[in-house]
């Protein structure tokens, strides 16, 4: 039997008509739709498969994100009796490995990332903030400028650390526009200030470490199957580590990179939900170890297909 480890995305993710094909051919999907639609008091249905301004907010957007991939989730589970060695989520993600891991009830979870978009969003909502992409630098380089940057006044953090050469910065977005030129004269291929109004994983979010707390406190379970942290690159299982690790997330860089190397002891890593970006990703950082994905039936066949061989 193989050793798999089951992976989930964050945000950047999503798209118009995400889980479409789930929702149409499985009674797991609807049921888990039509619920989670009457948890939060909006149409998943709309946000999901129609055009529309909100899947565009994080408040909306991590919720969608979370609920697709649950349902991926949860249909390999019930198609596929393989158990995972341990569960990891990139930013968002970590919360939908917290429900594959036994962690959170997933309609409790997707009113817990709804009001953390909520929190984030506020905790921005006066400061200007932004996120930039950089391409082509190594990670030392990158937070030396960004200390030498913030020793002069200017607020800028890793925020990402996706894969060697690839970077997402947080920060004030001016600081950010300011800046592009000093990382491309310091090697960068690429520095594009994102079209975001958030600022994740960064000291700007620290207003809404306490408003999240409490949603944590409630909501998490006291014991579950490992989950890697975005903060430690290391597992935990008790309900006491986990309020501490995901308020923490909030303010710390995620380091996907460093939790995928440290965490090499499985034969396959599986990623649920929206698209492939972590089986793109992963392909760059453990070239050994390869990564199935379920995001519609066809691929979940695949996927159980490649696991029996």
């Amino acid at each position: 039997m193989k050793k798999v480890a089951f992976i989930f995305p964050g945000q950047g993710s999503q798209t118009v008509g995400m889980g479409k094909d789930f929702f149409e051919n499985s009674d797991i999907a609807k049921e888990m739709i039509s619920k989670a639609s009457e948890r939060l008091g909006i149409s998943f249905e709309e946000l999901l498969f129609t055009e529309n301004d909100n899947l565009g907010k994080t408040e909306f957007t991590q919720p969608a994100i979370l609920l697709v991939s649950s349902i991926a989730n949860a249909i390999f589970k019930d198609k596929c009796d393989i158990q995972a060695e341990f569960v990891l989520g990139h930013s968002l993600g970590e919360f939908s490995a917290l429900v594959s891991s036994g962690a959170l009830d997933y309609l409790d979870a997707i009113e817990l990332v709804h009001k953390r978009g909520l929190f984030m969003v506020d905790a921005c909502s006066n400061g200007g903030a932004g996120m930039m992409a950089l391409v082509g630098m190594d990670d030392k380089s990158v937070e030396d400028i960004c200390k030498e940057q913030r020793d002069l006044g200017k607020q800028i953090w890793p925020a990402n650390y996706n894969m060697d050469g690839q970077l997402v910065l947080a920060g004030i977005k001016a600081d950010l526009e300011s800046l592009v030129d000093t990382f491309k004269e310091a090697g960068a291929k690429r520095a594009i200030v994102l079209d975001m109004s958030v600022a994740s994983h960064c000291e700007l979010l620290t207003a809404a470490v306490e408003n999240l707390k409490p949603y944590l406190e409630e909501y998490l379970k006291d014991e579950f199957t490992p989950v890697i942290s975005n903060v430690t690159t290391e597992s935990y299982t008790m309900k006491d580590e986990a309020i501490e690790l995901l308020s923490s997330q909030l303010t710390s860089p995620v380091k996907y990179k460093q939790s995928i190397l440290a965490n090499t002891n499985v034969d396959v890593f599986i990623e649920f939900g929206n698209g492939a970006v972590l089986k793109g990703l992963n392909r760059k950082i453990c070239k050994s170890i390869p990564t199935l994905n379920v995001s519609d039936f066809a691929s979940l066949e695949k996927t159980i297909e490649a696991l029996n061989d």
